[in-house]
């Protein structure tokens, strides 16, 4: 066991712990008044729920010994086996309790990135039996097919810090919960103006800072693989704001605080799968083209006519396969030799095998995400109703409110 190593990713799992109350903050801002506690309350649930669906069966199914490259055997159920000492198969130098925390971590983020897009409308009953059978059949299954022995990983899938697993995952998610629970009441006719864009800054603030621990932390050891990813997250996400707010302020006339913010998430996410395959200038360009993709992919809602409330589509279920396809593009053994050569490097087939895993992410995760939703709505109903909509989840879910009047 490596001490220095075992502190890193302890501080990391911190980190990352942190950005689903960033999280919160980031989504509640942008939300009506009426709604700031419940959008508040759904991720704060997600991080106590999904902690214990983890430790008790999640973990196992995305770690546990593989069964036919889908899904992890139950050899680690309850923890089972997970202890003090490393696991070379998994955790190299550091405890295996301690990979199984920060792993924890990012099991808990994914499910409430998805909560953007349906804010405002959905029962939180309904969130929670949606949360947790979407983390036991979409997201472990997906963790174990790129980092826990399956297909994915094995096909020679790149993705350092979660494009797949997190990102595109829950945008596919997203999208579908958007269509089948469909648009709020009044949107198209009614003003849907962020209630606290200073909330949102700090959110995004937290995220930020959080997202080191997210994607440095993946390299498992506190080695220059870990400073390579830290120094590309931050400058991808810099330059990720610059190149929101340039098209921004061309087509809008004017660059808004809120597009600085999405910026900056669109490039954290689009640099999550190649932090630790790419090089300081391929980042910057990977996050700059980010923050032009999502913005035009956030203007295309619209056009379709779909009501993502927070844009989850937009920056993490565009941003993420941009992000999976750059990788595909930009990756250098000489950053990691462990990683593989992308098409600018001579491997044109890396960039086809990160196609692949793009295709196979998104298709799972909306065609098991639409199913579940049907099912969650047939046994506890999903949408509240259009009553409880119009005086906000705060109260008519929760009993209470943000403000006093």
């Amino acid at each position: 066991m490596n001490g220095a190593d075992t502190v890193f990713i302890i501080i990391s799992a911190a980190l990352v712990m942190l950005m689903t109350p960033g999280l919160a903050l980031f989504y509640a801002g942008m939300t009506r008044s009426k709604n700031v506690l419940g959008t508040i309350m759904q991720s704060f649930a997600a991080l106590a729920v999904i902690s214990i669906v983890w430790a008790l069966w999640g973990y196992t199914l995305a770690f546990g010994n593989d069964i036919g490259g889908l899904i992890g055997s139950l050899n680690f159920l309850g923890l089972m086996g997970v202890g003090m000492e490393p696991n070379p198969d998994l955790a190299g130098n550091i405890p295996h309790l301690v990979f199984m925390v920060f792993q924890c971590m990012f099991a808990v983020i994914t499910p409430a990135l998805i909560t953007g897009a349906f804010a405002e409308r959905m029962k939180f009953s309904g969130f929670l039996v949606f949360t947790i059978l979407w983390s036991t059949i979409v997201y472990s299954p997906l963790c174990h097919w790129v980092w826990g022995g399956g297909w994915m990983g094995e096909m020679g899938a790149l993705d350092f810090a979660g494009g797949a697993v997190v990102h595109m995952s829950s945008g596919a998610a997203a999208l579908a919960a958007v269509l089948y629970l469909g648009k709020r009441k009044g949107y198209g006719s009614r003003s849907f103006i962020p209630h606290n864009l200073p909330m949102t800054v700090l959110g995004t603030a937290l995220l930020w800072f959080g997202w080191f621990g997210f994607n440095a932390g993946s390299a498992l050891a506190a080695d220059g693989l870990a400073g390579n990813a830290f120094v590309t997250t931050h400058m991808a996400a810099s330059a990720a704001v610059l190149g929101w707010l340039l098209v921004e302020w061309k087509h809008h006339g004017k660059p808004t605080t809120l597009g600085a913010m999405s910026g900056a998430v669109a490039g954290l996410v689009a640099i999550t799968p190649a932090a630790g395959f790419v090089g300081v200038k391929s980042a910057m360009f990977i996050g700059f083209l980010a923050g032009m993709i999502c913005y035009g992919g956030v203007m295309l809602k619209g056009r379709f006519g779909y009501d993502d409330s927070l844009d989850v589509v937009g920056i993490h279920g565009l941003g993420g396969i941009w992000g999976a396809l750059a990788t595909g593009i930009f990756a250098s053994t000489a950053v990691n030799p462990g990683g593989a050569d992308g098409l600018l490097f001579g491997n044109p087939l890396q960039l086809w095998i990160q196609f692949v895993s793009v295709v196979a992410t998104v298709v799972f995760s909306f065609v098991v995400s639409w199913g579940l939703l049907k099912l969650v709505d047939g046994l506890v109903g999903l949408r509240v109703s259009p009553e409880e909509e119009e005086i906000g989840l705060d109260v008519s879910q929760h009993s209470e409110t943000g403000y006093q009047s």
